[in-house]
């Protein structure tokens, strides 16, 4: 019997595809992964449906959606469904030695190792090594894994965090997407988002004092995908030095991407604009994933477990929400669902529903931006999301809340439980608060104040 393959999994925080050139940015961000790409399939329409970290990852890692999993909050309670496998088990089962970097959330269950690394905020020289940090914490786990890979086939799950803010890559990146004065008295971009009093104690613990302009923020973004790229390129010269490169499935993928300054949702992933639900996905296995390949056909994390599976020979019982993604690979389908369900629940509760056309987003309880409680944007004609038309289409703001509901109503009863975006509680992390009554109300009692808290408040949803 063949040996079955090994399998890394990079999962990457709050990473903009837009923003990546295999993507097509103008900036030459990740020339490694780019290279990385050729040898692999690269998808262009891949989304994550339920946002934030929390609940994104439990879909990635389970092949489930959000009614199966009942996790759509990133201040998730308690742990995960003991009924729900997570894809550390089920390979484990399969003879797998299984090693978790950097995650700790409800879907990180049932790995054989976890290992941490500093993935936050800035060392001694104000800058942030988070990709180097996590290079040194995981290449001697690399070599243990790959010393008895032999005997036993290793899964290798990252998390990387530079994207995440705060976005602090060392030098050179810092300046290698930014030529000019960040502080110009003439710029004043910047007087918005340090107005935003929710957010704005954070961004002064890691932006610069008296920053105007929002583009050295952007460029500070790019340079840590710039800067990561560089740190993945050492993980992937260790695979091929060690000779396991072509017998592991490589898989780069994003839990959710980044508003940068987008739709007044000032340098975080929340909001239910593509910006925040399209992620890169590029698999890289020579001999059963095509070199060079991009799949312009929708699909979502729940299709990647599936897909993992079915390409390591891994046979399970388990009804996925997901399906392999070696049909749309192969060109016998052209594209898995084009609309579907969509949530978030990280500083606002809403749902959704997105089709290739339009773009329905529903408030289920007012929100600190003072956004209208229906938005509807027609992407063909707005792609960015500017021009809400939910006053002057009612008939289609009707038509897609009819097809959500008959979705919800479908897959309540396809798995008995509760749709869990409608029974949050304290979603915000603020107990006996219960849904927010109004605007006023959201605004003045969310706050995040330091890195330190924002590291905080991600390591509390994943305290079990």
């Amino acid at each position: 019997m063949a040996k079955q393959p090994n399998i890394v999994l990079m999962g990457v925080d709050s990473l903009l595809a837009t923003h990546m050139s295999c993507y097509g940015y103008h900036r030459l961000t990740t020339p490694h992964i780019d290279r990385f790409a050729e040898g692999g399939t690269l998808f262009e329409k891949t989304y994550s449906a339920h946002i934030p970290t929390t609940s994104a990852y439990a879909s990635m890692l389970t092949g489930l959606d959000t009614f199966s999993t009942q996790v759509v909050a990133l201040r998730h309670q308690g742990p995960l469904r003991e009924e729900v496998k997570t894809l550390a088990e089920i390979l484990r089962e399969a003879g797998y030695d299984t090693t978790c970097v950097g995650f700790g959330g409800p879907s990180a269950r049932g790995f054989d190792t976890y290992l941490d690394f500093s993935g936050w905020g800035p060392d001694d020289s104000g800058r942030s090594p988070k990709a180097e940090n996590l290079n040194k914490t995981t290449l001697p786990e690399l070599n243990r894994l790959i010393d008895q890979s032999d005997e036993k086939p290793f899964f290798l799950f990252l998390r990387h965090m530079d994207p995440h803010s705060p976005y602090l890559p060392p030098a050179p990146y810092e300046r290698a997407f930014y030529h000019g004065d960040e502080c110009d008295p003439s710029n004043k971009s910047m007087e918005p988002v340090m107005a935003f009093k929710p957010f704005c104690d954070y961004f002064a613990t890691w932006m610069p004092p008296g920053i105007t302009d929002k583009d050295y923020v952007i460029a500070q973004y790019d340079g840590a995908i710039a800067y990561m790229d560089a740190c993945i390129q050492t993980l992937f010269n260790a695979l091929e030095t060690r000779g396991v490169m072509d017998e592991t499935i490589i898989i780069i993928n994003g839990d959710h991407g980044e508003t940068l300054y987008d739709h007044e949702c000032w340098f975080d992933h929340h909001g239910l604009y593509d910006v925040t639900l399209h992620v890169p996905l590029i698999i890289r296995y020579p001999g059963r994933v095509p070199a060079g390949k991009r799949v312009s056909g929708y699909n979502q994390h729940k299709d990647l477990v599936p897909t993992l599976l079915e390409l390591a020979d891994i046979e399970t019982d388990i009804a996925f929400d997901g399906q392999s993604l070696t049909s749309l690979i192969s060109g016998e389908i052209t594209s898995y669902e084009s609309e579907f369900y969509i949530t978030e629940c990280t500083w606002m509760r809403k749902h959704g529903w997105r089709t290739p056309e339009w773009k329905l987003i529903v408030a289920l309880e007012p929100d600190f931006h003072f956004k209208p409680p229906v938005e509807l944007y027609n992407l063909i004609q707005d792609p960015d999301e500017n021009n809400n038309l939910a006053d002057e289409h009612p008939d289609i703001v009707n038509v897609l809340e009819t097809r959500m509901k008959s979705w919800i109503r479908q897959r309540e009863q396809e798995t008995g439980l509760p749709n869990p975006i409608m029974n949050q509680g304290d979603w915000h992390g603020h107990k006996g608060v219960g849904p927010f009554k109004t605007s006023e109300q959201a605004y003045d009692t969310m706050h995040i104040g330091d890195a330190g808290a924002a590291a905080r408040l991600q390591a509390k949803s994943r305290d079990e």
